[in-house]
This record gives structure tokens, C-alpha cells and sequence, in this order.
């Protein structure tokens, strides 16, 4: 079968100080408003993929609708002002080094949005690995709605323990064209990205085919599946659920319009093998603020039965920047953090409240000094599991797990067209 992961038309900015470029992920530091404030100052002045995101700390901000209307506005300008260079039909292998030294190697492309649903228990090729709230794609289609341009955080996993798509790459960066290379800003690492040639596309391509074969799917997970689950959702979660919506509402929008080759058919994405030693899975844990924490607890306890008894589900509280080990003994799903937010959800649909999702732990201690917020500690996930997990059960529990610290997360660097 054809790969849904293809070469794009992959825009990069030239004349232009990356450093002040590239900015991380709109999903992070979501409870950390300063960061945000000192991107802001740091990007002051300057061509910046600032101009072009929305963080989404300022999601419910009284001003929202303006800044969408002036993202796209930045948008016209920048391809206006020749901002970009366009790479017609290449893929960028990316090297990025991490906070702690590692090198995480990847490879941005174009995804192919026909072959990828989000819906739990779908048996498409790109498959969402953990729960889509669908009540977050509409603030995300606003700025989707009138932008020319996409930037992607999305990473997409494949399941290469053979190492037989990304890894080769490196040894061949001396046959490739460097495009950029430089420090990323707030203690981001360093990133350097190659545009391949087409001999190298077609190498990546067919090593990705070799993946999809139904016949050695099976055969990996001893199953007996009628499509193989090819590529999964790493970080991005809603940004791709947001981009099939765009694209799924431009088809019925124009029914007797061939679409087949609009450029809102695709998103750009950054594939990375599960295998790397670069790429750690940890838990994201969760902040409730705006609650009687009492009376959440008195429920949570009785709900999953918790006590100090050990069991197979381990949950940490934490309250005035304090940890409490506790166990759950009536689990209402397989993973800790599935049981926990079936609770959440119940309880914060009921009394009202918030959640948030946090990657460190001295975040969750911290805002859990509040008297009306409570934190929950939960155990790591074992990467290797996600493959296996997702193709038997479906997506699992949103905000089920993160990989990498906040920090190492992806930098808005690459751009594509979205309109024709």
C-alpha cells in the first residue's frame, strides 16, 4: 500500500534569526503564564513563529477572537514579504538534542488525513493513541478557519524495532543539504534539520511500506488484524483531530469538488521511531483547582476504594505540596490514570472545577498549596505497551502520557500551505 506519510512543499523562514524563530508547543506551559509573557518580550520585534500560534494559556482570554484575527494577518504577511523559502516535494530529516544530551532523531513530512480517524476503535493507519475531546476542536478550528499556513507540533510514532526507517539517515547527512541549525531558546536544546534527496525519500518511503505490510503487522503482535496500525499519535493529539475536522467540513462544504489534492488533506508532521533511547514516556499528572478538595477526596476514596493496602493501581495525592501514597482497589479501567479521570470527569461535570495536566512533578506540588486545589501523582507508562494496547483496546484515557519534558517538546520551526 502507498504510505499516508508523503513529501510536502515545506516552507522555512530565510533571513531570519531562528532562535527567535522557533518557539515550543502551543499546549505547553498552560499553568505557567510567564513562560509565555518572556517568549513574547524574546520574540519582541522579530519574525517569529510567535506571531503565528496561538498558546494555548490564552485560549479563554477575553481577547482571543483579536489574536486569531492577527495571526492570520501575520500569516499574509510573512508569505507577502518572501519570509519563506519553499522546499517543493522534500521531507527534513531533523536531529534534535534534548535538555539532557540525547539526540532524538526525526523526519517531517505530510500525513495524509484520509488515512487517519480519531475515533476509538478505528482501523486506520494513523490512529489516535489516546482519548479526543472533541470539545477542544472548535477553539483549534478557529484558528485553522482563514489560516494560509500550518505549523506542526504533531509527532507521530512508528513501531520500527528493526530502526530501519529514521535511523539510516544519519550516517548519510554528508550526501544531504543542512537547512538550519541553532540553539533553541528557554533551555530548549539545539535542533539541526537535512532536506533529503529523492533517492533518500524513496528509501524512508519504502522502509515505511515494509511496515504497513498487513502479513508481518501480524505477524509482529501474533494477531490476526485486516489493517495495520501504522502510525501513532505521539504529541498533537487535538492539532491533527483539528486538521481532519477542517479537512472533513472543506469535503461536505464542497460536494461535487474534487479535493483530492488540496493541500487541507494533509498535515504536516514529524515522525519519530518509538525506539529511540532519546524518547522517554512519563506520566502526565494532574492539578484540580477551583474545588472543595475535601469533598473531591471523601468521593474518590469511596468511588475506587483507596487505602494504603498496596494494589496493582498506585495513585499519588498531593495537597499543600505534600504526598500521600494511595491504592486504588475498585479500578473502573485497566490503567490508574483511566480510574482516576472516569472520576474527574464525573465529579467536575457534577460540582464544577478544573483540571489540568501537568509533565513535573514540583509544578503539581506547588499549585497543590492552594486550598481549593489538589494534585494527583501517576506511575509512568511503559513504551513499549502503547503499540500493542492501542491496536487491542482503542485509544486509551486522554492525557494518559507525555514524552519528554515540557522543554524537549517540538519547536514550531517548518510550515506548509493550507490553501490552494
Amino acid at each position: 500500500m502507498a504510505t499516508a506519510f508523503k513529501s510536502a512543499d515545506i516552507l522555512l523562514p530565510e533571513n531570519t534569526d531562528m532562535e527567535k524563530w522557533a518557539v515550543i508547543a502551543c499546549d505547553q506551559y498552560t499553568s505557567e503564564p510567564e513562560y509565555w509573557e518572556d517568549v513574547e518580550k524574546l520574540t519582541q520585534g522579530s519574525k517569529s513563529a510567535f506571531n503565528l500560534i496561538l498558546p494555548e494559556v490564552y485560549l479563554e482570554e477575553a481577547d482571543v477572537d483579536e489574536r486569531i484575527d492577527k495571526i492570520h494577518d501575520n500569516m499574509k504577511e510573512y508569505l507577502n514579504s518572501n519570509t519563506f523559502k519553499e522546499y517543493k516535494d522534500t521531507l527534513v530529516y531533523i536531529e534534535r538534542i534534548q535538555s539532557d544530551g540525547k539526540m532524538r532523531a526525526g523526519i517531517v513530512g505530510k500525513l495524509d488525513l484520509e488515512d487517519y480517524s480519531y475515533e476509538k476503535g478505528s482501523k486506520t493507519p494513523v490512529r489516535a493513541t489516546e482519548a479526543t475531546v472533541v470539545e477542544r476542536i472548535p477553539p483549534r478550528m478557529k484558528v485553522r478557519n482563514g489560516a494560509d499556513i500550518e505549523l506542526p507540533h504533531i509527532m507521530i510514532l512508528i513501531d520500527d524495532r528493526e530502526k530501519s526507517v529514521v535511523e539510516p539517515l544519519e550516517a548519510k547527512k554528508a550526501e544531504m543539504q543542512e537547512v538550519y541549525s541553532f540553539n533553541l531558546m528557554k533551555n530548549g536544546g539545539s535542533i539541526k534539520g537535512y532536506t533529503l534527496n529523492a533517492d533518500m525519500q524513496k528509501q524512508v518511503l519504502s522502509a515505511l511500506d515494509k511496515l504497513a505490510d498487513l502479513d508481518e503487522f501480524n505477524r509482529k503482535y501474533g494477531l490476526n488484524e485486516s489493517s495495520p496500525l501504522v502510525f501513532a499519535m505521539g504529541d498533537g493529539n487535538h492539532s491533527l483531530a483539528t486538521a481532519k475536522e477542517f479537512y472533513e467540513q472543506l469535503k461536505k462544504a464542497n460536494p461535487d469538488k474534487d479535493l483530492s489534492d488540496h493541500p487541507a488533506r494533509y498535515a504536516l508532521v514529524e515522525i519519530v521511531n518509538l525506539h529511540s533511547p532519546a524518547l522517554e514516556f512519563e506520566a502526565i499528572h494532574r492539578i484540580v483547582t477551583d474545588i472543595d478538595r475535601e469533598k473531591l477526596l471523601d468521593g474518590l476514596y469511596a468511588e475506587l476504594e483507596l487505602s494504603e493496602e498496596k494494589s496493582d493501581q498506585k495513585i499519588q495525592i498531593v495537597k499543600d505540596g505534600e504526598l500521600l501514597d494511595m491504592y486504588i482497589h475498585k479500578p473502573s479501567s485497566k490503567l490508574t490514570v483511566g480510574s482516576l479521570q472516569n472520576y474527574l470527569d464525573k465529579y467536575l461535570a457534577e460540582a464544577g472545577g478544573k483540571v489540568d495536566y501537568i509533565h513535573g512533578i514540583d509544578v503539581v506540588k506547588k499549585l497543590s498549596k492552594s486550598s481549593d486545589a489538589v494534585g494527583f501523582i501517576l506511575p509512568d507508562m511503559a513504551k513499549e505497551e502503547l503499540f500493542p494496547t492501542v491496536i487491542c483496546d482503542g485509544a486509551l484515557p486522554r492525557k494518559t502520557f507525555s514524552m519528554g519534558h515540557a522543554g524537549d517538546k517540538r519547536f514550531y520551526i517548518e510550515a506548509r500551505k493550507i490553501t490552494e
